[in-house]
């Protein structure tokens, strides 16, 4: 591996095997100059930009970032990385380590603040069970290294901000502003939903878990411009004799989808909305019924 950057003595953007990578070890770039041989002795961690990203824009993120909360944040990933549906790569190691560094700083100088509930709790607790389970659990293990430092403890409403951050990996983006994004976008439709049907959807249901995946994977064909294109007619007009309501439903979905998002939605998009409206509504519908009977 040769040097092409040096960022400070613990931080420098390599060439390997003809890619670019960004290199984190004490002294790595001590005395280093663009060039030459990389001292590998002294590299701890290789951190590979994924998806054409900007080597030279994380080798200067990874530079602010003290190597110490870049361990704890690669310890943590690794622990809950398992029982998550997208991969974790490099850019999500590098945010959770810039926030966890930014969230010990705000909860000593300003503890009454850094305390306050996550104004997104809520949404993020209902939406995303999974990654708030296991940003607890980040929370925790971020804590007891911590106290192993002599540092207090961060708050429990850190949580919320963590999950979004294991919910911004499926992106593939250090940008956080299209997972808030989302967030707000998911309850509103469901909001959309109950209204319609006079139901309260159970946020934590099967089903509800269904659409909100559906969603994630469908915000990421916006962002990537690849709507579905099917050919889902016959399925779409089984819908609107079956299931009139549900396809009335979908569209005012897609219209609030097309106004948030600034991108038309494709027929078969709306028929996807439309089949998962109708599982919802029905599994209310069984709920209600059970309830009734008992």
């Amino acid at each position: 591996m040769k040097v092409l950057r040096v960022l400070n003595n613990n931080v420098v953007l390599a060439v390997k095997d003809g890619a670019e990578v960004v290199l984190t070890g004490w002294g790595v770039g001590f005395q280093q100059k663009p060039g030459n041989e990389v001292d590998t002795s002294k590299v701890k961690q290789v951190f590979v930009p994924e998806n054409n990203r900007d080597a030279d824009h994380m080798a200067s993120l990874l530079a602010e970032v003290p190597l110490e909360y870049l361990d704890i944040s690669t310890e943590v990933i690794k622990s809950v990385s398992a029982e998550l549906d997208s991969p974790i790569g490099s850019a999500t190691v590098v945010a959770l380590a810039d926030h966890l560094q930014m969230a010990v700083k705000r909860n000593e100088l300003e503890p009454e603040l850094s305390a306050k509930p996550n104004p997104l709790s809520a949404e993020v607790h209902h939406l995303y069970p999974t990654e708030t389970r296991l940003a607890g659990f980040i929370v925790e293990q971020t804590n007891a290294w911590l106290s192993g430092k002599g540092i207090d403890p961060l708050p429990d409403s850190e949580t919320v901000a963590i999950a979004l951050h294991l919910v911004n990996a499926g992106f593939r983006t250090e940008d956080l502003a299209e997972t808030y994004l989302m967030t707000g976008v998911f309850e509103q439709l469901f909001e959309v939903i109950d209204s319609s049907f006079d139901i309260t959807i159970d946020r934590q249901s099967v089903n509800a878990a269904r659409f909100i995946t559906h969603m994630r994977y469908f915000f990421v064909r916006v962002h990537n411009e690849a709507q579905l294109y099917d050919g889902m007619s016959v399925l779409r007009d089984s819908l609107a004799v079956s299931h009139p309501d549900s396809v009335a439903c979908a569209e005012r979905l897609a219209h609030i989808l097309s106004l948030r998002l600034g991108s038309e939605l494709s027929s078969d998009e709306q028929t996807y909305l439309a089949l998962h409206v109708a599982r919802l509504a029905e599994d209310k519908g069984e709920q209600n019924k059970t309830q009734a009977h008992s």
